[in-house]
Parts: structure tokens; C-alpha cells; sequence
């Protein structure tokens, strides 16, 4: 489309235009209406900014030509103005940059950039279906799962592609703890007609972790009108949770009822091939480079997704003196150090007094022979990170649980990790422990 192709080139102008910032404003009073393989046609309604602008015609086609690297010959011809209008160049007219940011939106989130495996294809699907036909495919939609496994991105992906095809859409993305500071703020203000309007006419409303709302009764009661005028008025609800609906706690049942009437779809934490594709896709945004195999090894020690560009970034600092390419020994290097430093943080007395915490037992029940289930689970989970996460010997842990021999800590590291594997719930209490440490 020409409007994308004209936003596009605006952001290169943007970037690439600090010695001569004037451009940039005048171009942005542009607006293209034909386009082929030799010239461009732009429009203005002045005159006098046309015969300005001729000046530094040559500018423009440099930068057109550094953009494309085809030479295009501009024209501007001249539409004309309503007398009732302020002149063009006291006039504001929003990028789409400036239609994203009005809406809540982070550019960087797009369909484009959003790594697809089998953990995440069913919610890529159904936001794909919403931004093509918002308010008629799945009504609401709502992403649920685990930290960093693509909620936010994708339902911030369906705004921009919405927005992208008609920037006159009233759209906003709005964190569930914003929705319910900004209502808390027209209350205070007695300003409630404000805050309804902004939220009430839109043609798409995403709430990000919608569960902050759960609890809040006059929240709550907002929030269901909102959803209801919203959804009256044609327009689509995209909701993210780190639950389903049915599992959020002190959710009014009437909201519950609204969530599940649409499609909720659960976000599966990101298996490896997937870790390792958005590895590479980071790497590629920020002109890292790595290969494929050395991602891969990456992508099986870092488990969590948010947690890989963290361990990119260090490693790329780490092998600036070098050139900046991030090799298999600089990754060796890397990891080893890391476990150093953890078991200079984490002690075993940490990681048994943390567990014990998360699950309400004592750490003389702990280490008793009781073998009930709410005892013999976390023990057992104690057994499996002393190994994992500080690398103890069987006979080591046996000692530190009160265990007669190492058969019995094998035995619970090998249960706990088989439950890990096959049951997502259980691995996110364990990574939540994990984060504690």
C-alpha cells in the first residue's frame, strides 16, 4: 500500500535526517497519492509551502533514493484548502507512529517478528482471524498463560495490523492496572463521563492481565459495562490473564460468564525450537551476530523467553572487544560463569528454606520420615533443585534431607523432573520457586 510505504520512508527520513530535522517536519505535511516506477506524486493544500519545499526537493529524492535505491523523480501538486482550516503548517497531522502511541502500542510488537511453533499456533491463528475482522470472529479473545510466552505481543499485534489498515480506528491497549488507576482517578476527579467516553466507543479494547481487575468491586462494575458497550456498539475485546477465566480468583461470575463467551486459547510456555527462533529473530533486530547452532545452545539453558534477550544482550557486551560475534566458547564461558555465581548466591539452606515457605511445611517436617503427600511432594522438589540448580551429588542432598541413601533422592529428582515434562501447571510453581531463589 502507498500509505505503508510513505510511513515506512517517514521513519527512515526520522532516523536518518538529525543534521537537517527541518525535512522531516515538512514531509510529514505530505501525503502521496500515486506512485510508480520512476516518480511519486505527493499533495499538499498550500501554495507558498509547495514553493518552499521546491528548495529542498533534492534532499527528498536523496533520501528516497537511500530508502529505496531507485531514483524517483517527486511532484507536488497543490489541493485546495478549506478557508475555514488553520494553514498547513501549524496543523498536526499523526504519523501512524503517532496513531500507535496514542493507542498504548509498542512498535516493536508485530505479526511479523512473533515466532510460531506448536506452543502458541492456535492463539496466532485466532489473533490473525481478530485484526482481519475485529468484532466478528471470536468476542471476546483471551490469551492465557505464563510470563513471557507472547500474550502481549500478540494482542498488541492485533491492534497495530488493525490500525495499520485504518488509523482512524478507536483503539486502545490498556494494562489492567492502568484501567482501573485511570477510573480510581475520574472517581476522585468526579470525571467518571470522561473516562466512559475513552473507553466506551472504541472499535477495539485490549486489557493486558485483566486478573488485576478481579477483587475490585467498583472495577469490576465498570469493566462490565465497558465490555457490554463495547461489544454493543460492534466493537472487539482482546483480554490477556495469566488464567483462564474460570481459575481467576474473586472474578464476579458475571464477568467470568462475558470472558467465556468468546474463545479463550492457553499460551504454552515456549519449547525449544521456538526459544531458539525467537533467539534469532532478536538477534536479527539488533544486528547481533550468532548462528544457528549457537542459539540453540542458548535456547537450552534459558528456559524462560524474556529471560533470552536478557542472556543475548550480556553475551554481546561480553564479545565487543572481539568483534561482537557471539561464538560457541564465548557461550561456555558465559553459562559457566553463571553457575559460579549462583552457587556463590544460592546456598542449599536457601533453596530448602524457600521451598518450604512456598508450601506452608516446616523444615523439620521436611527432613522427617513423614512420606504424606503434602510433605513427600516439596521434599522431593528439594531433592530435584539442590541437583539442578547447585549441582550436589545424590549422597550430598541424602545428607542435608535426612535421607538413608542416595536411591531415594535419584528416585524424587527423576519424579520431579517426569512431572515437569508433562505437566505445565506444576512446571510454572517450580519455575516460580526458581524466580524466588
Amino acid at each position: 500500500m502507498l500509505s505503508t510505504f510513505w510511513s515506512g520512508f517517514l521513519r527512515f527520513v526520522e532516523k536518518n535526517s538529525k543534521e537537517n530535522p527541518v525535512i522531516y517536519s515538512l514531509l510529514k505535511q505530505l501525503r502521496p497519492i500515486e506512485m510508480s516506477e520512476k516518480h511519486i506524486v505527493l499533495s499538499c493544500d498550500n501554495p507558498g509551502f509547495v514553493f518552499f519545499l521546491q528548495k529542498k526537493i533534492h534532499f527528498v529524492e536523496g533520501y528516497l533514493f537511500d530508502h529505496t535505491k531507485k531514483r524517483l523523480r517527486i511532484e507536488i501538486v497543490v489541493k485546495a484548502q478549506n478557508k475555514r482550516q488553520e494553514p498547513p503548517l501549524l496543523r498536526f497531522e499523526p504519523t501512524i507512529e503517532d496513531v500507535f502511541k496514542k493507542a498504548g502500542l509498542n512498535g516493536t510488537f508485530t505479526f511479523d517478528n512473533f515466532a510460531v511453533s506448536s506452543s502458541n499456533q492456535v492463539a496466532y491463528a485466532a489473533a490473525q482471524a481478530v485484526s482481519d475482522s475485529i468484532g466478528k470472529a471470536y468476542n471476546p479473545l483471551v490469551l492465557y498463560g505464563g510470563v513471557g510466552v507472547g500474550k502481549t505481543h500478540l494482542a498488541q499485534a492485533i491492534a497495530q495490523k488493525v490500525l495499520a489498515k485504518k488509523p482512524n480506528k478507536k483503539v486502545l491497549f490498556s494494562p489492567g492496572d492502568l484501567f482501573t488507576n485511570e477510573l480510581i482517578e475520574g472517581i476522585r476527579e468526579k470525571n467518571t463521563p470522561k473516562f466512559r467516553r475513552k473507553y466506551r466507543q472504541l472499535n477495539l479494547l485490549i486489557v493486558d492481565d485483566v486478573q488485576f481487575i478481579a477483587g475490585k468491586n467498583t472495577v469490576q462494575e465498570e469493566f462490565f459495562h465497558t465490555f457490554n458497550a463495547v461489544i454493543s456498539n460492534g466493537g472487539q475485546i482482546v483480554l490477556t490473564s495469566d488464567k483462564p477465566p474460570h481459575e481467576i480468583r474473586r472474578l464476579e461470575d458475571r464477568l467470568r460468564s462475558r470472558f467465556a463467551g468468546g474463545l479463550t486459547v492457553d499460551i504454552q510456555s515456549p519449547d525449544f525450537e521456538l526459544r531458539s527462533a525467537i533467539l534469532l529473530i532478536k538477534a536479527r533486530e539488533k544486528n547481533i551476530d550468532i548462528d544457528l547452532e549457537t542459539a540453540k545452545i542458548i535456547a537450552e539453558q534459558v528456559a524462560d523467553s524474556r529471560a533470552l534477550e536478557g542472556t543475548l544482550l550480556s553475551l554481546y557486551a561480553k564479545t565487543l572487544s572481539n568483534g561482537g560475534k557471539i561464538n560457541l566458547e564465548a557461550v561456555e564461558d558465559f553459562f559457566m560463569n553463571v553457575v559460579e555465581q549462583k552457587n556463590k548466591r544460592v546456598s542449599p539452606h536457601d533453596i530448602i528454606k524457600t521451598i518450604c515457605t512456598y508450601y506452608d511445611v516446616r523444615q523439620s517436617q521436611l527432613k522427617s520420615p513423614n512420606r504424606a503427600e503434602n510433605i513427600a511432594l516439596p521434599r522431593q522438589i528439594a531433592m530435584y533443585l539442590l541437583r539442578k540448580e547447585l549441582g550436589l551429588k545424590y549422597d550430598q542432598i541424602a545428607t542435608l534431607l535426612k535421607r538413608k541413601d542416595h536411591t531415594t533422592v535419584l528416585h524424587g529428582f527423576e519424579k520431579i523432573k517426569s512431572l515437569l515434562a508433562r505437566n505445565d501447571i506444576f512446571k510454572k510453581e517450580v519455575d516460580r520457586i526458581v524466580n524466588t531463589l
